[in-house]
């Protein structure tokens, strides 16, 4: 399968375990990085409880598959480019990940307000940003442990990012942790995208109408994956000006070709040829940019979010 390097070129990102270490220069390439770590870098959910914000023409009166199969998201134009660029500063400290991170937030809140006002959605309501040096973090939607995940709790949200697992990588592979810090946030920011336009709470009320913990797994797998799409559709959006480029964009296909269920872990995020398919597919559009469509995982045949 092509990675999104390979065809970043024609224009086009909920989260795995983020708990392995990589390798110390900046010029690590891909296959290096592979070699300090098999496990998956990215991990963890997102938790909606209560309703969202209101918009202005959110499609959450149609019943709950409308919902995640037709959202008026889908048919928004381009995400446009926020004109950000990658702030340059070591990740070595709790510092540097929460300047790095917050850099990154504010271009990506400027690039999904436009497509989220089309949606009919509270474009304007941000997630609180929340980077933190502790192994478990009690929220609002639970106690969560070694993961960054989103929470929407009545009408507010945040988003979580574990700084010590950045700063670990940034030991091994400082060029890795840049990519796995970005495609993290991307990712929980695409959980805040799908809470606002209703998808999230309307995704995890179908998995309790369930009867069987297989049809909860896929539609876990459908949340998170489409998360990760829409991740790498702003990262495609922003990806000249950013820049996706060089090795920083080997390590972030390193990144996304490594996220996703392990063997013999529970198989609730999607197989990791899975994972990188949808990344890719937003990050790389049919056109000259990319869109919130191309990330409906709820249309997608049960193999292609397996």
């Amino acid at each position: 399968m092509a990675t999104v390097g390979a065809l970043a070129g024609l224009a086009a990102v909920a989260l795995p375990n983020a708990q392995a270490a990589q390798t110390t220069s900046t010029a690590t390439t891909a296959s290096t990085a592979a070699t300090a770590s098999q496990s998956a870098p990215v991990d963890g959910t997102a938790y909606a409880i209560g309703n969202p914000p209101a918009g202005d023409a959110l499609t959450t009166k149609s019943s709950l598959t409308n919902v995640v199969q037709y959202n008026r998201l889908y048919k928004t134009g381009a995400i446009p480019t926020s004109n950000c660029k990658e702030l340059n500063v070591s990740l070595r400290t709790f510092s540097g990940v929460v300047a790095y991170e917050n850099n990154l937030f504010k271009c990506l809140y400027g690039s999904w307000a436009l497509p989220l006002k089309q949606a009919g959605a509270a474009y304007k309501v941000a997630p609180k940003l929340v980077v933190h040096n502790s192994r478990t973090v009690n929220s609002n939607c639970g106690v969560v442990t070694d993961t960054a995940f989103f929470c929407g709790y009545n009408g507010k949200a945040w988003i979580y990012i574990p700084a010590y697992q950045i700063m670990n990588y940034w030991k091994q592979s400082p060029t890795m942790a840049r990519a796995y810090a970005t495609f993290t946030l991307s990712h929980e920011y695409g959980h805040h995208v799908q809470w606002l336009t209703g998808i999230l709470n309307a995704s995890w009320q179908r998995s309790a109408a369930f009867s069987t913990n297989a049809a909860r797994l896929e539609e876990s797998r459908r949340r998170e994956l489409q998360a990760s799409c829409l991740g790498g559709a702003v990262d495609g959006a922003n990806k000249r000006n950013y820049p996706f480029s060089g090795g920083f964009m080997s390590q972030y296909n390193w990144v996304i070709s490594h996220s996703g269920d392990q063997p013999g872990g529970p198989r609730d995020h999607g197989a990791i040829k899975n994972h990188a398919f949808w990344v890719t597919a937003g990050f790389n559009a049919r056109h000259s940019f990319t869109v919130a469509g191309n990330c409906n995982t709820f249309r997608a045949a049960s193999s292609a979010v397996a």
